[in-house]
């Protein structure tokens, strides 16, 4: 039998920080959808008394749930109450530029339940939050009120990576990029305001194409941002391009997709055209990083695809027929 002496300085403090790290997310969701954060918009203090009165509970749960938002860096003491820190006045109050409230909200409802049933995922090795063979997309049963909330968040999130991008990479000498499932637009028109002389095309299923419109619009740059209706794996990729990028978009699929999406830019691409693959990457020994392998769970419960290593792409690449991916 083990005794304490036997571990040294090792407990299960690790353990029960990793079984415990639902609390901090539903603590975030739960004022998310209460709207405490948008009730505290700008600099409004608030004390527990005056959030239970306001939303019809107890003072207790409220204390508590003040009390747990400062804990993690969402809110802060004032001189009258709680308020919002930076963080929250910046991207959780409803309305604002980078509202990120509804992958909050997509988040709780969607992949929180189907990561309840990640066991049956690895049992079965198919997604817990949509049925393959009864819908055609993983978003059909949602609220289309709901969607407009995620997309509108994912555009925000993907805006930074997105500027992220645009500075680990050089794009001076290309003209045209092809943004393959280009999504809500956001990699289009930020990599378009950071090199000014790019030009773009965004090619997705027409229900998103009508987002990335919108998107465009808003941006200004209806002039340099182009929108291409089309499925990636049955209609041609559009010539004139002389980049195509791939962001977030490999991990959704399985090995022979993927490898078929790289097969169809290399045709698709001009001699000495480029191919981007924009992705969290798991380490080639595969032990993590965390962000990569959990993302790359959360892809066994919505999609049949995963995230894969470096090495993986490289290996892809070349057989394509592209030279020394890097």
């Amino acid at each position: 039998m083990s005794t304490t002496e036997d571990f040294g300085a090792l407990t299960p403090v690790p353990l029960m920080q990793i079984s415990t790290g639902f609390w901090a997310f539903k603590t975030l969701a739960a004022a998310n959808e209460l709207d405490v954060f948008t009730r505290l918009a700008g600099g409004a203090e608030m004390t527990a008394e005056e959030l239970a009165r306001e939303l019809a509970i107890e003072q207790r749960p409220a204390e508590m749930l003040l009390t747990g938002c400062a804990s993690l860096g969402l809110l802060e003491r004032g001189d009258h109450g709680y308020r919002n820190t930076p963080l929250s006045e910046g991207f959780l109050v409803r309305g604002t530029p980078y509202y990120f409230g509804g992958l909050v909200t997509m988040f709780d409802r969607r992949l929180y339940p189907g990561w309840a049933k990640l066991t049956e995922a690895i049992r079965t090795n198919r997604p817990t939050t949509w049925d393959p063979e009864r819908e055609r997309s993983m978003f059909e049963r949602e609220d289309p009120v709901l969607l407009d909330t995620f997309w509108e968040a994912m555009h925000s999130l993907s805006s930074f990576t997105a500027r992220t991008l645009g500075d680990a990479i050089d794009l001076d000498a290309a003209t045209r990029l092809l943004d393959v499932g280009g999504g809500s637009g956001a990699f289009a028109i930020e990599l378009c305001r950071q090199y000014r002389s790019l030009c773009a095309t965004v090619f997705d299923l027409p229900f998103v194409i009508d987002i990335a419109t919108d998107n465009i619009a808003d941006a200004d740059l209806r002039d340099r941002v182009a929108t291409h209706c089309g499925d990636f794996f049955v209609d041609p990729l559009p010539r004139g391009h002389d980049v195509h990028l791939y962001s977030m978009i490999m991990h959704d699929w399985n090995e022979e997709h993927d490898r078929l999406l790289l097969r169809r830019s290399f045709d698709a691409l001009p001699s000495g055209g480029t191919v981007i693959l924009s992705e969290l990457l798991v380490d080639d020994n595969k032990t993590g990083p965390p962000a990569a392998a959990l993302m790359s769970l959360n892809m066994l419960i919505e999609t049949e695809g995963r995230n894969y290593t470096a090495c993986e792409y490289t290996a892809w690449l070349d057989d394509a027929g592209f030279i020394e991916p890097r």
